[in-house]
C-alpha cells in the first residue's frame, strides 16, 4: 500500500507542514532528478534472478512516489529482454510505504521466454522487506489487427486550461510539489488541490509532459510514461464527490496498479489523459485513464485502485462512496 502525499495537504501532526517546505533544497532540473533516479545500476546476476539497484527520488513527504518505482520496475524487466521486445502490459502492487531517503534493490525474475512473448517478475525491495510487486509482459512487435477509441471532445488544449488556471491559492508544500515535479500537469477541468471546482463528477481530463525534452530512446520514454500515470489517476475519485486534495485529515493511498502500452509516443509532447471511475465503495476507489497524444492517437489505458479515508464532521475516518 503507497501512501499519497496530497499536492494540497495541509499539516497536522503526523503530516508535513508548512515550515517543511522551506527546508526542502531547492531542486533546479528536476527532469534531470528523474532520469538519474531511473539510470538504475547492475550487479550481479544471481542463478534465477537479475539485480538492480536504484536511487529514490527527493520527495519532501518522507513516501516514495509510486510512478518512480513503476518506472525503475519497468526499465529493470526491459534490461533483461531481448531487444526486439518492448513491454506492453504490467500489473503492479504497492505493499509498503516506500522510503525517499534511501535507494532501493529490484530483483527481476525471467519467468518465461517464448516465441513473441516474455514474462518477468519485478521486486522492489528497502530494508530487506518488498515495497512493490509486478508482472509484467514484453512482446515482439508484429502487424494485425487495429482500433482504438477515440479521444474525447471538446477538452481544452493546455494553452487554454493553462490561461483560464491563473494563480491558484496552494499550501506552501503543495507548491514545492508541484515546483520540483519533473512533469508538467495541466488539468482541462480545474485542479482539485484547494478546492474543487464546477461540477462533482466522476471524471476528468488532464494534460502532461515532462518539463524539458529527455532525448530519443523508446525504452526511457516508455518507463517515463509509467512514472506519469501514477499521477491524479486517483483524482476522479476525489472529484465525484467534491474532496480537495486540502481537506484536512484525507487519507489516499494506492493499492495496485496495472498499464497496457498501445502505441510509442514522446512524452515530451503534451500527452491527455482522460480520466474516470466507475465505482467507489467500502473504501476503495476504482479509477480508469486513457492516455492519447496531442492528436488523438491512442498510446496507453490505465487502471489503479485506492483506499480512500475522508473523515467527517466530527473527525472519525469515514470511506468515500
Amino acid at each position: 500500500m503507497r501512501e499519497h502525499a496530497p499536492a494540497a495537504r495541509h499539516g497536522s501532526p503526523e503530516e508535513p507542514t508548512a515550515s517543511d517546505a522551506a527546508a526542502i533544497p531547492v531542486i533546479t532540473d528536476p527532469v534531470g532528478v528523474m532520469l538519474d533516479v531511473l539510470n538504475l545500476d547492475s550487479g550481479a546476476a544471481r542463478t534465477t534472478e537479475d539485480i538492480f539497484t536504484g536511487v529514490s527520488q527527493p520527495m519532501p513527504t518522507g513516501r516514495i512516489f509510486g510512478g518512480q518505482v513503476l518506472a525503475q520496475a519497468i526499465i529493470a524487466a526491459d534490461r533483461t529482454t531481448d531487444d526486439d521486445r518492448v513491454p506492453h502490459s504490467m500489473h503492479g502492487y504497492f505493499l509498503r510505504p516506500g522510503d525517499a531517503s534511501t535507494g532501493l534493490t529490484l530483483a527481476v525474475d525471467r519467468i518465461h521466454d517464448g516465441r513473441s512473448f516474455s514474462t518477468r517478475r519485478t521486486q522492489a525491495y528497502q530494508h530487506g522487506v518488498p515495497i512493490f510487486s509486478m508482472i509484467s509482459s514484453f512482446e515482439r512487435e508484429d502487424p494485425g489487427l487495429e482500433h482504438q477509441t477515440p479521444a474525447p471532445e471538446g477538452v481544452l488544449s493546455p494553452e487554454e486550461a493553462l490561461e483560464r488556471s491563473g494563480a491558484s491559492r496552494l499550501h506552501p508544500l503543495s507548491r514545492r510539489l508541484l515546483d520540483d515535479s519533473p512533469i508538467e500537469v495541466v488539468h482541462a477541468d480545474g485542479a482539485i488541490y484547494d478546492r474543487v471546482p464546477g461540477a462533482h463528477v466522476p471524471r476528468q481530463d488532464v494534460w502532461m509532459r515532462t518539463r524539458r525534452g529527455i532525448g530519443d530512446d523508446p525504452a526511457l520514454h516508455r518507463a517515463v510514461l509509467a512514472y506519469m500515470s501514477d499521477l491524479t489517476i486517483q483524482e476522479s475519485v476525489l472529484r465525484a464527490h467534491g474532496v480537495a486534495w486540502s481537506q484536512p485529515g484525507l487519507k489516499v493511498a494506492s493499492l495496485d496498479h496495472a498499464m497496457w502500452w498501445h502505441r510509442r509516443a514522446r512524452v515530451d509532447e503534451w500527452l491527455l489523459y482522460a480520466q474516470e471511475s466507475p465505482s467507489a465503495r467500502g473504501g476503495r476507489g476504482l479509477a480508469t485513464g486513457r492516455i492519447f497524444t496531442r492528436e488523438g492517437e491512442l498510446i496507453a489505458t490505465v487502471a489503479q485502485e485506492i483506499m480512500v479515508r475522508v473523515p467527517d464532521a466530527d473527525g472519525s475516518g469515514v470511506s468515500a462512496g
